[in-house]
């Protein structure tokens, strides 16, 4: 029994040791993050493609499987507080990260140093440099010092530039530069030379590297070699790619499938390609073979087969600019005096001749070589004569025509298969859909065969990721997620129309932005000083949120109780108050309602008055409420105009409100909170405006907005105050009204006015309502008809005669109506 217990102890321990294994395995799996930066408002002119190359990268490594984030346009204060970051994203990563850093936008050097140039960068002369741009060595350095496993950093920025107009000009294009362990560098151009602005809407550079990644099982030293390749083929020898690596440990992109096609050049002859002399070659392969080798020895090598093939010019200007950015590296690590006058005695009207005169400068020595000194040996010979010619300029431009250049040859199949059909010509991306955002393009599948690697830790939440093999076009078509569950989108299923296209589409394949530029957006977008409204282009100033009817916003779609905090009649299938002893219908057109008898009650609520230019709704308010700025309605009168007429000049009626509360016309609850109930029968109260409804009228005469002063409670003693015909609250003169309990009929009493003052529009003044002085009416008196006319004073109204009036009927306390 002893042994069985013994066996089962042993079958456990080793059933745990093979699971913590796998734990751990899996905790150390791959995880791959990249930093992308597309720079293109530059101030001194934009660029045409680098925001697109970046969101092309960025899509491209998404697809194989890293946790991307990227911004465009961003300052040196914003480049540098999503860089930190972002490497202490890195940092939480662990050892085996694979990291990689691309940069678009305008790089230049100064003194030994390469810069990536912010947005902001103000460039003047030569000193600027150092204090507007990013030197490139304070982003890689950190990142080196980090237990990563492959740190990759493109640098696309090499271009011509108009930074420095002095006579004391900055070298051309990028510096040579010596990677860091574990670290592959990359230029789009090589060391002191600049390539040609693509005109969209993607460079040539970044469209080759995307598609280079995309081959399954491809090395990560022959992606780079063979988007030397197809950049020199596509832009016919104007632009020459670099790249320098010192990273050990094996690394692709994708892998490729046991059931991929056979590549149509074996590995075999590959490595047959890569080790044959230059010499075995024929003249046209010779050169592919040289450019694919990209070393000193073996343009070197091409020159002494081919001296007089066409290719030789181009290859002798080749090899110019990499014998002077040798030679100038090797003057900038020594640093001395000696070793600068060294350079000048090579190189008197080189790139760097102005960036050694500098240093000269720093060390209070003589501009020019004296007679004697001593001269510093290079590991390169001196340039020939015929060089000379390439490197006697500040920049070198391969498509300059004063060189003359043939079109290089077309690559053979054995160096480089031919291009996609689908990634030849792309389309351009939408426009970013936010502040710092990249472009998000269409993206194109990669085969079935291509999968990323399967020892990876995937990206969280990467739409691209999960359907690298579905055709995924953002902003119209199709997003297809392979996974069912979770209320996400399936396979095959279609987001189309602009509403999902541009919404959901978009924001799920965008690239996500760095904590830092988040932050700065959402600052940024409460800053914004100015908006415009999507409805007719009125501009807000401070982006505060419009009111009602400003601008032609319509009012809120909410029901009236929603908007006061009460329960008003007839709101959410409430009962209504009876008109003449008949209730009205929630939702019918008072005017056209045949169940009103003798029609009379149409009469009565579909007039609409004016006063002082400004349209008051007379619209019956069933709910309670006048609505502000919108079309009148079965008592929810909106942008001053009722449906059933203007009534310009028309009779101002007494209507009943809320439990047979009297309300006035143009009184609404339109930003204003009544307070309170009324007090028992045959006591009146005040009432006064607990919000802050108060809005300025439109100048072209609408109403806006009124500050309602309706009644909440039971119908008995509200006070009512007419508001200014300009739609401003608190004006002197206003009229007063007094409904006593049992009498529902109003006395009209009128104050004189002085003129009307100017009045300027103010941001929301505060008002406070003052105690009014009561007036009470006598009994039976009849309301008046008024017409309201647009002058400043209200004329008093003679008295009617009482005879022929209706009793009182309907109301609480009084006989139902015959």
């Amino acid at each position: 029994m002893w042994k069985i217990s013994k066996y089962l102890t042993f079958f456990f321990a080793l059933v745990a040791f093979a699971v913590g294994s796998s734990a751990g395995a899996m905790a150390q799996g791959e995880k791959r993050l990249a930093f992308v930066i597309g720079n293109a408002a530059y101030q001194s002119g934009a660029l045409a493609t680098t925001a697109n190359d970046a969101g092309l990268i960025a899509q491209t490594l998404q697809a194989a499987g890293f946790d991307v984030v990227g911004a465009r346009d961003v300052d040196q204060e914003s480049l540098r507080g999503a860089y930190r970051d972002f490497l202490a994203k890195v940092t939480a990563a662990g050892p085996d990260a694979v990291v990689f850093v691309y940069l678009a936008g305008y790089g230049v050097q100064f003194e030994g140093e390469n810069y990536f140039v912010p947005v902001d960068a103000q460039i003047n002369n030569a000193a600027d440099v150092p204090i507007t741009a990013v030197r490139v060595s304070d982003l890689t350095k950190p990142l080196a010092a980090l237990p990563t496993k492959v740190n990759i950093v493109v640098l696309d920025a090499a271009r011509p530039n108009t930074f420095v107009k002095t006579n004391q000009p900055l070298a051309g294009g990028l510096a040579l530069v010596d990677p860091d362990p574990n670290m592959l560098v990359a230029f789009n151009a090589a060391p002191g030379t600049v390539a040609p602005e693509g005109k969209g809407p993607y460079g040539a550079y970044a469209q080759a590297l995307a598609e280079m990644m995309r081959d399954g099982g491809l090395a990560l030293g022959d992606v780079f070699d063979r988007t030397r390749l197809r950049v020199n083929e596509v832009t016919n020898g104007a632009e020459v790619p670099w790249n320098a690596s010192k990273v050990t440990e094996p690394f692709v992109f994708f892998d490729r499938g046991p059931d991929a096609p056979p590549p149509q050049v074996s590995a075999a002859e590959v490595r047959t390609n890569r080790t044959k002399e230059i010499r075995d070659f024929d003249a046209h392969d010779a050169y592919v073979a040289a450019l694919d080798r990209d070393t000193m020895r073996g343009y070197e090598n091409f020159i002494v087969a081919y001296p007089h093939d066409p290719m030789a010019k181009r290859v002798r200007a080749i090899l110019a600019a990499r014998r002077e950015a040798i030679t100038w590296r090797e003057t900038w690590l020594r640093d001395t005096p000696e070793a600068y006058w060294s350079y000048l005695e090579r190189y008197p009207h080189g790139p760097h001749a102005w960036d050694a005169r500098r240093r000269l400068e720093h060390f209070d020595a003589e501009l020019e070589p004296p007679e004697s000194f001593a001269v510093y040996d290079y590991d390169v010979p001196p340039p020939p004569e015929e060089e000379i010619i390439y490197v006697d300029r500040p920049v070198l431009y391969f498509d300059d025509p004063e060189f003359d250049f043939d079109p290089p040859p077309p690559v053979a199949v054995i160096f480089l298969q031919e291009r996609p059909r689908d990634f030849i010509e792309l389309p351009p991306p939408p426009p970013p859909i936010g502040v710092f955002l990249l472009p998000t393009p269409v993206f194109v599948p990669v085969p079935v065969w291509v999968n990323p690697p399967h020892d990876i830790i995937p990206p969280p939440d990467n739409v691209i990721f999960n359907n690298i093999h579905n055709t995924t076009i953002i902003n119209n078509t199709t997003i297809n997620e392979n996974n069912n569950q979770g209320g996400g989108l399936t396979t095959g299923q279609k987001l189309t129309g602009v509403a999902v296209g541009a919404g959901a589409a978009a924001l799920a394949a965008k690239v996500a932005l760095p904590t830092f530029l988040q932050k700065k957006e959402a600052v940024l977008s409460k800053q914004k000083n100015v908006q415009t409204n999507g409805q007719n282009g009125v501009q807000n100033p401070g982006g505060l949120p419009l009111k009602p009817g400003q601008g032609g916003q319509q009012p809120l779609s909410k029901p009236a109780d929603k908007l006061t905090g009460h329960a008003l009649p007839g709101a959410d299938g409430k009962t209504l108050p009876l008109v003449n002893g008949k209730p009205v219908l929630n939702g019918q057109n008072l005017s056209n309602n045949p169940n009103l008898p003798n029609n009379k009650s149409r009469k009565l609520l579909n007039k609409q008055g004016t006063a002082g230019g400004n349209a008051v709704t007379g619209n019956p308010v069933a709910n309670g409420q006048n609505g502000a700025n919108g079309q009148g309605q079965n008592g929810a009168g909106q942008n001053g105009t009722g449906k059933n007429g203007t009534g310009k000049n028309a009779k101002l009626h007494k209507v009943p409100g809320a439990n047979g509360t009297p309300t006035t016309n143009g009184a609404g609850v339109n930003g204003g909170q009544n307070s309170g109930q009324n007090p028992p029968n045959g006591k009146s109260r005040k009432l006064h405006n607990q919000g802050n409804g108060q809005t300025n009228g439109q100048a072209n005469g609408q109403g806006n907005g009124s500050q309602g002063i309706g009644n909440q409670g039971n119908g008995k003693g509200a006070k009512f105050r007419k508001l200014p015909a300009n739609g401003n609250s608190g004006g002197n003169g206003q009229q007063k009204f007094k409904a006593n309990n049992g009498n529902p009929q109003l006395k009209v009493q009128s104050q004189p006015r002085p003129p009307k003052p100017e009045f300027h529009a103010q941001p929301k003044p505060e008002f406070h309502a003052q105690p009014k002085p009561e007036f009470h009416a006598p009994p039976k008196q009849q309301m008046q008809q008024v017409h309201r006319q647009p002058q400043p004073q209200a004329q008093p109204r003679p008295p009617q005669p009482q005879g022929g009036k209706k009793p009182a009927c309907g109301h609480p306390g009084e006989p139902p109506c015959k």
